[in-house]
C-alpha cells in the first residue's frame, strides 16, 4: 500500500466536521459583522485551536455566499439647499492689502477625525494672511460661521 493513500484516509475530513467547521466558519464571518476574509477568518479559527486552509475557508464562503464588504470610510458630500444668489466680485484676484482687517476671508472645510467627519471653518485676514477666528463642529451650518467670528479677538473696523 502507498504512504500517500495511508495518509489521505488519515487527513480526510467528514461530513460531519465540514458541518462544524461551516459553523464555525460563518459565525467567525457573522461576528465580524460580515467585513473578513479567509485570511482574518483562519486566524479567529486558529485562536479557537481549528486549523483550516484558507482555500477551505474560500470554499465554504463561498457556497454559502459570504462575501466580504470591506469598504473605505469616505466623504459622501450631501446636497443641501443653497443660496443661488450672484454675488459680484468686488476682490477681482487683488490680494495684496494695503491695511489690517481690510479683507477677511473665510474657508470651510472637513476633516476626518476618528470614524466621522468634522468641519473647520477659518477666518483669515488677507493683509498677513493670519488666522484670527475658527471654530470646529460635527455639521456644517451657518452656527459654525458665526462661531468663528465669535472668536476673534481684536476688533473689525
Amino acid at each position: 500500500m502507498a504512504k500517500s493513500k495511508y495518509y489521505y484516509q488519515i487527513n480526510k475530513i467528514t461530513k460531519t466536521e465540514i458541518n462544524i467547521y461551516e459553523n464555525e466558519v460563518i459565525s467567525a464571518f457573522k461576528e465580524s459583522y460580515k467585513v473578513y476574509g479567509a485570511r482574518k477568518i483562519k486566524i479567529i479559527l486558529a485562536r479557537k485551536n481549528i486549523i483550516l486552509s484558507r482555500q477551505k475557508i474560500r470554499r465554504i464562503m463561498a457556497i454559502n455566499n459570504l462575501v466580504s464588504k470591506y469598504t473605505k470610510l469616505k466623504y459622501r458630500n450631501h446636497k443641501s439647499p443653497v443660496n443661488n444668489d450672484q454675488i459680484s466680485n468686488i476682490l477681482n484676484r487683488e490680494f495684496s492689502n494695503k491695511r489690517q482687517n481690510e479683507v477677511i476671508v473665510s474657508d470651510l472645510t472637513y476633516v476626518q477625525v476618528g470614524p466621522k467627519w468634522h468641519y473647520i471653518c477659518l477666518l483669515i485676514d488677507l493683509f498677513n494672511r493670519e488666522v484670527i477666528g475658527y471654530s470646529a463642529g460635527t455639521n456644517k451650518t451657518a452656527e459654525l460661521v458665526q462661531q468663528a467670528f465669535y472668536k476673534i479677538t481684536r476688533p473689525l473696523n
